[in-house]
């Protein structure tokens, strides 16, 4: 949540509740307007029923699945949630999913719990873009 309205509204905001929004956002991008729908999930809802989680992965055209670089089991979930991602888009079409994995709070690199070069290396292997970002900053 905090990274979605970061990029939403540019502030920062620590807090959040175990809410899930949808969020549409127009962004010019290379000279187009991008019209953007964000649905935030927190990982606390993404445990439930896999027909819910089945429906939000058809609505969405791609993904970023954000964990904290502190949080080795936020970490350990995206295998198999980008498999299961990958198998229900990629089986319907030959088109690749557009998937990114963020690593969340690079600011608190002396509470870091998963290094940069893991989460490089999970993204390279499940085919997938990485970058390392910090809400806060």
């Amino acid at each position: 949540a905090a990274l979605t309205v970061r990029f939403l509204t540019r502030r920062f905001i620590g807090e959040y509740g175990d809410m899930e929004f949808i969020y549409s956002h127009n962004l010019t991008v290379d000279g187009r307007e991008i019209l953007f729908h964000i649905w935030d999930v927190p990982s606390s809802q993404q445990t439930e029923d896999g027909s819910s989680e089945e429906k939000r992965i058809q609505w969405a055209d791609s993904f970023v699945l954000v964990y904290s670089i502190c949080d080795r089991a936020s970490f350990n979930l995206l295998p198999l949630k980008i498999q299961f991602i990958k198998a229900a888009k990629e089986g319907q079409s030959q088109e690749k999913v557009p998937i990114v994995i963020v690593g969340n709070k690079r600011d608190l690199h002396h509470q870091r719990a998963v290094s940069s070069e893991e989460g490089r290396l999970l993204a390279l292997s499940l085919d997938c873009g990485f970058y390392e970002v910090s809400a806060a900053e």
